[in-house]
């Protein structure tokens, strides 16, 4: 073995590089390492809800990088815009992974032999154990092979049998030692279920990592606004924003389609409760192919459709009016339902459409979508009822550039007006445009004009796909019932011993032991002393007499544990 030596001339031995090694690999399997690693990973985590990142937005991400020229450019260095796919929280991660699997194997191995070994021998002074007590047997009456209910053994050999049966019943693992000798004596253990629930926990945890692991990398997730009557297919092309996993491919998607056929809401119609949204019902036609069989299905909250290994929730929902828009030149720039936002329980909503195929103008309007119109002393229009009894469009119209030719992503339900000239507002000359169903508003200075052709709804929709979905739940359970077993169940040891006095009576003795601190283990302790009284002292006389010989060894310096 190498050795280098001290100034004080003490040679001292040197780890070597296999020493160093086998040192490095100590502490990281260590349970202390994996425990930070796991609070790192979290701490680790906390960038990802603080910055943008760019699976989710790269648009955002490089919006906030011209923002900030000067520590954007180190953020992005330090992959903070990819916090979850970086390689420092990617080697956190694996560490976590390696120091689990370090840990449990071989914990695992040191509890199955523990599992096949017999139990520890029994130690010659049970008073010192935590919990132990000491009771005399009067001499049996008559000869027999062990004591059965109420029957006393007429040996100190027959009275270990007896406790060994009565230890195995209540669930230990016995082993009788020296039967035939002066002091003959039982050893049990059980609770063997605690280490094995906390090997199930840590094996689940690695399991749980696993699972995150191959859904963070082949999983997706988008959103989806379908109007009523349109149909969704499941292609890049047709989510409205759509988040990959690292390893995602295009041909992972189910060529499958979604149509929304109806959408209906039911309101609560009671005083106390008015308006309130009560059920939400989506009828679904779906096919899981081109060519394939439709088949009818109902989407509502909670309750989400399953199609093509991807699962579809209803997250959201509200109206889309139908809105006809000709230009200038009396040509249609735009037809169709345009989406509008709720912004309270009424769904009051807002409504933003942008027309850049309107000529000789782009046109631009923005405003509020109300379900059932009316207007308060103040002349000002606002919805009495979330249900559309009587749906009106109040918008303010305006033309020019709007900025979409530039190649400049933008926000579909926002309309930048500091470069837009303004037609209608309700404050200018001209008025606001309020619209009820079918009627048409011509805007000004021949820009052309505007109709509310009618009223849909919508279904917000998000769409995941977990390959490791079900392992993730499988795992977690598992893990939750490991703890609970970890925690509930004892590991404790018991002894009983005995020994025959000069006039033929018998001691029995008992110590319990446990692993780590069990309040419990008094009470063990006088369950068992119970148990065995019934065996052998089931009638009142011989309960009598053994209280006097029980209260003399109970006495101080005698060992029982009060």
């Amino acid at each position: 073995m190498a050795t280098k030596e001290r100034e004080d001339g003490v040679a001292l031995p040197a780890l070597g590089f296999l020493g160093t090694v086998r040192w490095m690999w100590t502490q990281l399997t260590s349970m202390r390492t994996a425990l930070f690693l796991l609070l790192l990973l979290a701490v680790a985590a906390v960038p990802g809800s603080l910055f943008p990142q760019r699976p989710a937005n790269p648009a955002v991400v490089t919006q906030y990088i011209q923002d900030n020229p000067e520590t954007g450019p180190i953020l992005d260095w330090f992959q903070l815009f990819d916090v979850y796919s970086s390689v420092w929280f990617s080697a956190i991660y694996l560490l976590l992974f390696i120091s689990l699997i370090g840990c449990v194997i071989p914990r695992a191995m040191v509890h199955g032999r523990a599992w096949r070994s017999k139990p520890p021998r029994t130690p010659s002074r049970l008073s010192r154990m935590p919990a132990h007590g000491t009771f005399v047997l009067p001499a049996a009456q008559q000869s027999q092979p062990s004591g059965q209910g109420g029957e006393r053994p007429v040996s100190a050999g027959a009275a270990v049998v007896d406790a060994a049966a009565v230890l195995k019943k209540r669930g230990y693992r016995v082993d009788v030692r020296d039967e035939n000798s002066a002091r003959p004596s039982v050893g049990a253990e059980r609770g063997f279920l605690k280490e094995l629930g906390n090997l199930v926990f840590h094996v689940s945890l690695i399991g749980v990592l696993i699972s995150v692991a191959v859904g963070g990398l082949f999983g997706y997730r988008g959103q989806k606004i379908l109007i009523e009557g349109e149909t969704f297919v499941n292609t890049l092309v047709g989510y409205d924003s759509f988040t990959p996993g690292t390893n995602f491919s295009e041909d992972n998607l189910d060529p499958y389609s979604i149509t929304l056929e109806d959408f209906e809401v039911q309101f609560d119609r009671q005083l106390t409760h008015y308006g309130q949204p009560i059920d939400f019902t989506a009828t679904m036609t779906t096919r899981t192919a081109p060519g394939a069989e439709p088949e009818e299905q109902i989407l509502k909250v909670n309750e989400p459709l399953t199609i093509g290994g991807t699962s579809v929730y209803l997250v959201g929902n509200g109206y889309a009016p139908v809105i006809t828009v000709r230009d200038g030149e009396g040509n249609i720039a735009h037809q169709g339902p345009v989406v509008s936002i709720p912004q309270d329980g009424l769904f009051t909503s807002l409504i933003v459409l942008k027309v850049p195929d309107a000529q000789p103008n782009q046109l631009g309007f923005v405003g509020f979508f109300l379900p059932t119109a009316a207007v308060d002393e103040n002349g000002v229009s606002f919805s009495r009822d979330p249900d559309p009894f009587l749906p009106q469009l109040n918008l303010n119209s305006y033309y020019g550039d709007l900025g979409l030719d530039d190649g400049n992503p933008q926000n579909v339900y926002v309309l930048d007006t500091d470069t837009l000239t303004e037609l209608n507002s309700r404050n200018s000359e001209a008025g606001g445009i309020v619209l009820d169903a079918g009627e048409t508003f011509e805007l000004p200075d021949g820009k052309g004009s505007i109709t509310f052709d009618g009223l849909r709804r919508y279904a917000a929709l998000d769409i995941t796909h977990d390959p490791a979905e079900l392992g993730a739940l499988v795992f977690s359970s598992l893990a939750l019932a490991g703890l609970s077993a970890s925690l509930f169940i004892g590991r404790r040891r018991v002894w009983i011993a005995t020994g025959t006095r000069t006039d033929g009576s018998i001691t029995v003795e008992y110590g319990l032991l446990a692993r780590g601190e069990d309040h419990r283990l008094a009470g063990e302790g006088a369950a068992i002393e119970k148990l065995l009284r019934q065996r052998w002292l089931a009638d009142s006389t011989e309960d009598d007499e053994n209280e006097t010989a029980h209260a003399g060894a109970s006495a101080p310096g005698s060992g029982k544990d009060n």
